[in-house]
């Protein structure tokens, strides 16, 4: 087997995502990329008074990800986070 007949589009990934973004993320943990700490997002410090809501790590201040709402759509940006875990 080849790796296009494994290949699969990005819609195929739609169903699984469903199980992350449906669940309460309060209680997730996020690991920073910048220090590596860990910690539920409801421990994180949030600033929404920006265009979009920033989160930013309580250990080193960096920033682990951000989430906007607007006529362009949804979006949600997280490269400061090195791992979310929800607990099923």
């Amino acid at each position: 087997m080849t790796t296009d007949d494994r290949r699969l589009d990005g819609n195929a990934l739609a169903g699984p995502l469903s199980e992350l973004f449906a669940l309460d993320l309060a209680a997730a943990t996020i690991t920073c990329a910048h220090c590596g700490a860990s910690g539920p997002l409801g421990a994180h410090h949030l600033y929404s008074d920006a265009p979009a809501h920033v989160v930013r790590c309580p250990t080193c201040t960096g920033v682990v990800l951000r989430f906007a709402s607007d006529s362009r759509g949804l979006r949600f940006e997280m490269t400061g986070t090195r791992l979310l875990t929800v607990a099923t």
